[in-house]
Order: structure tokens, then C-alpha cells, then sequence
């Protein structure tokens, strides 16, 4: 199958940290981006990966995370409008991690 997007939106940094590394040991996965909201009481993670991989690890988040998601979603094949607002919320911290890589050389 082809490529998917995982949510999950958590409450609290440190929970939405213990569910993406939960997600990211679960499953082929990889983080595209993720949005603070309301101070960061209010996180939303976006993963994506094969659909399986995805489902899988956005269940195990859920059931696993030391809080509960308020939400969470499956998405496969998204639609070409949904990959353009997820690599317009990736852009901001792609640079950030641009200019780390440009530090370590």
C-alpha cells in the first residue's frame, strides 16, 4: 500500500513526546510535523509511513501513551491538499533542523 498520514493529538508536550517515540518504535514511521496549540496544552503529531505501519502505530500510541489522545486519525492516500498543509506546517522546523546539520559541519 501506499504512503499514509498517522494524527494524534495529545494533551501536553511530554505525553505527545512519550506517544511519538511510542509510534516511532512501533512501527516504520517518521514524524512530518507537529503544532502546538493553547501553550502547548494541546499537541498534534503527524506521522506518515506505509498505512499499515501507520495504523499500527497510532493504535499502540493510543492504547500505550501515559495520557489519552483527544483525537487521533488515519489517512491513507491523502489527498494532495492534505500533503501540501502538512509540508506547509513541516517547512518551520525543517529549517530548524537545516541549520543544526549546518552547526554540526
Amino acid at each position: 500500500m501506499g504512503k499514509s498520514y498517522g494524527f494524534i493529538e495529545i494533551s501536553g508536550v511530554v505525553a505527545a513526546m512519550d506517544a511519538l517515540d511510542i509510534m516511532c518504535k512501533t512501527a516504520e514511521v517518521e514524524l512530518v510535523t507537529w503544532e502546538r496549540k493553547l501553550g502547548g496544552r494541546l499537541v498534534t503529531l503527524v506521522v506518515q509511513g506505509e498505512v499499515a505501519a501507520v495504523r499500527q502505530a497510532v493504535e499502540t500510541a493510543c492504547a500505550q501513551a501515559i495520557k489519552k489522545p483527544v483525537a487521533h486519525g488515519v489517512i491513507a492516500n491523502p489527498h494532495p491538499e492534505i500533503v501540501r498543509l502538512a509540508l506547509l506546517s513541516a517547512s518551520r522546523f525543517r529549517n530548524v533542523e537545516e541549520l543544526c546539520r549546518d552547526a554540526q559541519q
